[in-house]
């Protein structure tokens, strides 16, 4: 027989000075996130971009901003995003996803939007957010996450034989 034990286990911490942005964008979407990564270039070099495949490739193309690219959403970088998220290593996303189109991957979008919005990071889902992200006090300063939530985990634990 197995016992049943709950653990607990608490998000926070800063958001440097320095962000690590994750640009994503929906097929759809692609021209608008290119276009306003463009007009955003200034603010944008200064900080650590990453972004799925297709949409680095194209931001890149017109910007020339390095950014680090993982694999295409529906073939896993949504996840890879999510996971960079939850190491900490991504503090901020920006998300334009075409709410009027579903998408193959749709169970990927919303794991990635609720880690985000777990790991209490900020999210623009689309230009009017993100330009009101770009323009915050805190996009050039740091940002501490003063709150923790706790999040419960059910953790099995075997009966010890005796």
């Amino acid at each position: 027989m197995t016992q049943q034990k709950y653990t607990y286990s608490t998000v926070g911490g800063n958001i440097g000075k320095q962000k690590h942005i994750a640009l994503i964008a929906h097929d759809n979407k692609k021209e608008e996130m290119t276009e306003w990564a463009n007009q955003n270039k200034e603010i944008l070099q200064r900080h650590f971009l990453y972004g799925t495949s297709n949409t680095a490739r194209q931001i890149t193309e017109k910007t020339q901003l390095p950014i680090t690219a993982y694999s295409s959403g529906p073939l896993g970088g949504d996840q890879q995003i999510g996971a960079r998220i939850v190491d900490g290593d991504i503090t901020l996303l920006i998300f334009f996803w075409d709410p009027l189109e579903s998408q193959p991957h749709d169970p990927d979008i919303k794991a990635l939007l609720r880690i985000a919005a777990v790991y209490d990071i900020p999210i623009a889902t689309n230009m009017a957010t993100a330009d009101f992200l770009l323009s915050s006090y805190y996009m050039d300063n740091e940002y501490r996450i003063e709150k923790t939530r706790s999040t419960v985990r059910l953790v099995q634990i075997p009966e010890e034989e005796g």
